[in-house]
């Protein structure tokens, strides 16, 4: 227990020293973020723009009288990069978020959720202060923890997020954690973004102008480019050889990309597990135990080399991703979470939203 002297509770204000709260390592900083991605000019200059806004509004730049809103709602098709995309913004400005994911909106305590909110907001603000850098709320995949879709039953903890949101932007400097309000307690603006695929199923008056602006993030042919060129730009591929390869799988997402190139390790993979096994998979004694062993362990862990890749590799991994797409298709079950992507005959199954994700 810290004695009261060193906390400073007679000066209203805790003392970082003293009960070390200001050292949660609970903001990102995106220096794990290493290499020379693609940022869309449309994408960056959007979340460039809400940020430097609302730091300007706070600083008494834009009167009072305009509006600007507190929340920037970042939602399109599934796959599509928002929050990669998202976090290379962040980088490139020098921002520090406080990230919040869906999971935590809800809660087997009522208005435990609406109360973290409160407080990572307040925890955004304080150690941006400390810190001296700008900060930022980030929730991710709000839709999938608030919004209202068909069967599914609305909480008392959906309500309080809901209302909690509309309060903080209604009211962006003054925001309690607790029951005891206190008149003097004002805090720094700290922009929020979101994300999500349907903000059709939020509360509309919470993605009113005014409180959220919107932008809908489909990225153009020549985003979806420039994205995949940087992705595979080190392993020797043209800029040719990427037009190939995205006019083939045309319609599939950049995730989908993603994957074709996180398969091409699947042979060195196969082949280290066989080698320390001592088994194949086909054998009727196969055992992994020692496969098993090592990696609990990480003992004796390998280091593969960069698959050496070429455009028939990628065309080949491509169409076995394609082919798992379409078996689930088929099967119906999941029709309506893999809606709006093509299957390998250049069909294009239904979207009952209009939405691809």
């Amino acid at each position: 227990m810290i004695d009261s002297l060193f906390t400073g509770n007679v000066l209203g204000h805790k003392t970082d020293i003293a009960d070390g709260s200001l050292r949660g390592w609970e903001f990102r900083t995106y220096n794990n973020i290493v290499g020379d991605y693609y940022v869309a000019p449309a994408f960056l200059e959007k979340v460039a723009m809400h940020i430097t806004k609302n730091v300007l509004t706070d600083g008494g730049a834009i009167p009072k009288s305009c509006k600007v809103p507190l929340i920037l709602g970042i939602w399109g098709p599934k796959g599509c990069g928002k929050t990669f995309q998202t976090e290379l913004a962040f980088k490139k400005m020098g921002i520090e978020t406080v990230v919040m994911s869906a999971g935590e909106l809800e809660s087997e305590v009522a208005g435990q959720p609406g109360k973290l909110i409160r407080e990572r907001y307040r925890k955004a603000a304080e150690l941006g202060k400390v810190r001296g850098k700008m900060s930022c709320l980030m929730i991710n995949d709000l839709d999938a923890g608030i919004g209202r879709f068909t069967n599914t039953q609305c909480t008392v903890n959906n309500q309080i997020v809901v209302g909690t949101l509309m309060n903080i932007c209604d009211n962006p400097n003054q925001v309690s954690v607790y029951e005891n309000w206190r008149e003097g307690d004002f805090i720094n603006r700290v922009p929020i973004i979101v994300t999500g695929n349907d903000f059709t199923t939020l509360y509309a008056p919470l993605i009113r102008d005014g409180r959220m602006e919107k932008f809908y993030w489909e990225p153009t042919n020549e985003d979806i480019m420039n994205i995949v060129h940087q992705m595979y730009k080190d392993d020797g591929l043209s800029q040719a050889d990427i037009q190939v390869l995205v006019d083939t799988f045309k319609g599939q997402t950049l995730d989908f990309f993603g994957a074709v190139r996180a398969s091409t390790y699947d042979s060195q993979i196969r082949d280290w597990m066989v080698e320390v096994s001592g088994s194949s998979f086909d054998a009727e004694d196969a055992d992994f135990k020692e496969v098993h062993r090592r990696l609990i362990n990480k003992e004796g862990l390998p280091e593969f080399e960069p698959v050496p890749l070429t455009l028939d590799l990628l065309l080949a991994e491509g169409r076995r991703l394609v082919a798992e797409q379409d078996a689930v298709n088929n099967a119906k079950f999941s029709e309506e979470y893999m809606r709006g992507v093509k299957t390998s005959k250049g069909k294009k199954l239904p979207s009952i939203l209009g939405l691809q994700g």
